[in-house]
């Protein structure tokens, strides 16, 4: 019976796990299978996997067009070390996940073709290459699918995902993007193709159809502009008109139509990804109170015994204080037992980053007590925590930003310097009087810098001073215009990760396949080379040639490295390849995280406005709580709240307060614009609707009937 219970208990926590880091694995639930899945999530496990992924990935700069060569047994012995790090991954997920699951599992699939491919394609080159017979390793352009495929790319995948979602939409706006390039590039033919017109170069302007509609495509990035206007522009004033309309119209109202067509079918599938997310967690949730409910009265609950161990297995590393504090949350009348409706919030209970601070007194509080409690003292540390205090070293901080930007050579400037140092090390010895001493490692380290002889005092001053310049930025964030801003640049910040992770994995696609078309195509010679060609960037149909006369022969194809450079510089001399690169990187990809920044930015505005917070956030900030040492020995929280008439401070502080802890909410925002949605979303759920099953909300689509409108506008 033991034994049942630790099991049901284990498999508890994997579904409050899942829930709280919005996994959607369906995974087995016999205890063999539960085990592997608490092994398959392990951090050194993902770190691994995705170490791997890096290091395959990073082959392409070790192989042939190589940046640092090394032989290819070297590099093939990575790669299948790599391999089969991949396929071992792949078979323990198989083992914790239904058979037919995972078979229908397209990205399994993608993952065990892209194993094979990548094998097959070694085997064939090395064998090649035993007799000097050059072939191309067409595998490298696979690489990129185990860092999309894998469970734990989730984020990069809902990416594609929008990506797929959007092409059907975008592609009736390219249409008519396509067809309003071609009239305005036979309009061109037709005004410019017959004036003799030539360029800066003495080519002939605008008398090539195809010719006028790359150049009118790459005016559509300004990447030529003014530069193709130009020879129009000198024959007549007139014909500027034409590239204001093109430009008008391309540029502008087309550029700013797909934006809108990707934003709002991003804003649609968003809506089906949070509302899938927040049903999994309701379910996920439901499911573990089902396995750990017992009677009593007429509800079913979970004691708090159960609950301390569910916890401890779901997150082992917080401390006993921090655990006491969140039972105190879900249990606040102590009845000894948690609810269904407290028990569902666990996960986003646990999710709440709380930081446990420790009371102590202060040295000079224990060294000299009567001198340190005195009314003199007591008003000198009460004006140090004063606002008024903050306040006029942020003037002082502003007025030394002016000194700065003045004239370093003048006098008077060098000894206004000294003088704002003086004043700073004035604020930290204050401070460090009035807190707690661990603001002596600060002053640690400035005398560590005044000690170093590497430094002369200017150069000291001048890292002092740009160290405090620096806290301008919280001036900045106490206004509350400027805090949306900031709050949204912050939660964009995770989303920038998987948005690198797609670029990385467009632009490894893309440099490969350059790689591949280009290598040796174009080469770079030092100044003053006397090699062939060498002004041709050695490639005789680049004579005379702008690209050469400007010196780009640097931007080549000839490895790794440099086809990255090439492809952010968007200076590819390939029409097509160059055309392609643009449509999916600068008009889907790049729109699509302007569509997230977008939404981020209406959100965070939205959460100012209306002051949006969770209900376990709002009652941690009502508690506030100090916990005493000594009370832990029985697990039992004391009612140290803090408070004005009780700050908490310890010795030190103008009321003695005994030794203890305080918990603080680590910030009032939120980590992501997701997880703000889906609490706006599972805000609309009734407690006693436990939603669809598992397998009901993996298929939910677009259409399906939801509580509640999930956008922005709904908070506005």
């Amino acid at each position: 019976m033991a034994e049942v219970a630790s099991q049901e208990l284990l498999l508890a926590a994997a579904f409050v796990s899942d829930a709280q880091y919005n996994r959607n694995i369906p995974f087995k639930t016999s205890p063999e299978a539960v085990r592997l899945y608490y092994l398959y999530n392990r951090w050194f496990m993902r770190t691994a996997t995705y170490f791997f992924i890096f290091l395959n990935l990073s082959l392409a700069v070790f192989e042939e067009p190589a940046v640092y060569p090394l032989p290819f047994l070297a590099t093939s012995l990575v790669e299948v070390l790599c391999l089969l790090v991949f396929f071992g991954r792949l078979m323990h997920f198989a083992k914790i996940t239904h058979r037919n699951v995972f078979w229908k599992d397209t990205k399994n699939i993608c993952i065990m073709v892209a194993i094979l491919l990548s094998l097959t394609d070694l085997a064939i080159y090395g064998a090649l290459r035993i007799y000097n017979i050059k072939s191309v390793r067409w595998s490298r352009i696979v690489r990129p699918i185990f860092l999309i495929n894998f469970a734990e790319s989730r984020q990069i995948r809902r990416a594609f995902r929008s990506i797929r979602n959007t092409l059907p939409e975008i592609t009736y706006v390219f249409l008519l993007f396509m067809f309003s390039l071609l009239m305005f590039s036979l309009m061109a033919l037709k005004l410019f193709g017959e004036r003799n017109l030539q360029t800066a170069e003495g080519l002939p302007y605008f008398r090539d159809y195809l010719e006028i509609v790359f150049d009118l495509y790459v005016l559509v990035t300004t990447a030529n502009s003014p530069d193709v206007m130009m020879p129009a522009f000198d024959f007549s004033s007139w014909y500027a008109l034409f590239f204001i309309a093109f430009v008008i119209v391309n540029t502008y109202i087309f550029m700013s139509l797909f934006l809108a067509v990707v934003y709002n079918n991003y804003k649609k599938h968003l809506k089906n990804e949070i509302r899938t997310l927040a049903y999994m967690k309701r379910r996920k949730m439901i499911e573990a109170f089902n396995l750990l409910k017992e009677e009593e009265g007429t509800q079913f609950v979970v004691r708090e015994a159960m609950w301390k161990q569910l916890v401890k297995l779901v997150a082992p590393d917080i401390s006993n204080s921090h655990r006491e504090l969140l039972l105190r949350i879900s249990d606040d009348e102590q009845k000894g037992f948690i609810d269904k409706k407290s028990f569902l919030q666990l996960a986003d209970l646990l999710n709440i980053q709380v930081i446990t601070l420790k009371i102590r007194s202060h040295p000079l509080g224990q060294w000299m007590p009567r001198v340190y409690r005195s009314a003199v003292s007591q008003f000198l540390r009460s004006v140090v925590r004063h606002r008024g205090f903050v306040w006029t070293y942020d003037v002082i901080i502003l007025i030394n930003a002016v000194f700065i930007a003045l004239d370093e050579e003048s006098p008077y400037i060098s000894y206004a310097e000294w003088v704002f140092l003086a004043l700073y090390i004035i604020e930290i010895l204050l401070k460090v009087y009035t807190y707690e001493p661990r603001l002596l490692i600060f002053q640690k380290t400035n005398l560590f810098l005044f000690s170093a002889t590497k430094y002369n005092s200017q150069r000291i001053l001048d890292i002092v001073f740009i160290l405090r310049v620096l806290r301008l930025i919280r001036i900045v964030d106490s206004i509350q215009r400027f805090r949306v801003i900031m709050n949204t640049l912050i939660n964009i910040v995770p989303t920038m990760l998987t948005f690198g992770g797609l670029t990385l994995v467009v632009y490894c696609i893309f440099a490969i396949i350059g790689m591949e078309l280009f290598h040796g195509k174009i080469q770079f010679f030092p100044p003053n080379s006397n090699a062939p060609y060498a002004l041709e960037c050695g490639n005789p149909a680049l004579k005379d040639s702008l690209f050469a006369r400007g010196k780009y022969c640097k931007n080549n194809f000839n490895n790794f490295a440099s086809s990255f450079i090439v492809l952010m510089e968007l200076t590819v001399p390939a029409k097509l390849y160059f055309i392609a690169f643009h449509i999916v990187m600068v008009i889907i990809i790049v729109n699509i995280f302007v569509s997230f920044i977008l939404e981020a930015f209406f959100v965070e505005y939205s959460l100012e406005k209306s002051e949006v917070e969770t209900a376990i956030e709002q009652k941690i900030q009502e508690l506030g709580m100090g916990v005493q040492e000594e009370a832990l020995q029985d697990e039992q929280l004391l009612d140290n709240m803090e408070s004005p008439d009780n700050d908490l401070e310890g010795e030190g502080g103008t009321k003695a307060q005994p030794k203890g802890l305080v918990f603080k909410i680590a910030s009032k925002r939120y980590r992501t614009v997701d997880a703000l949605l889906q609490r706006m979303f599972e805000a609309e759920i009734p407690l006693e609707d436990e939603g669809p099953s598992f397998e009901e909300i993996l298929n939910l689509s677009p259409a399906t009937a939801v509580p509640g409108d999930l956008t922005s506008e709904r908070a506005v």
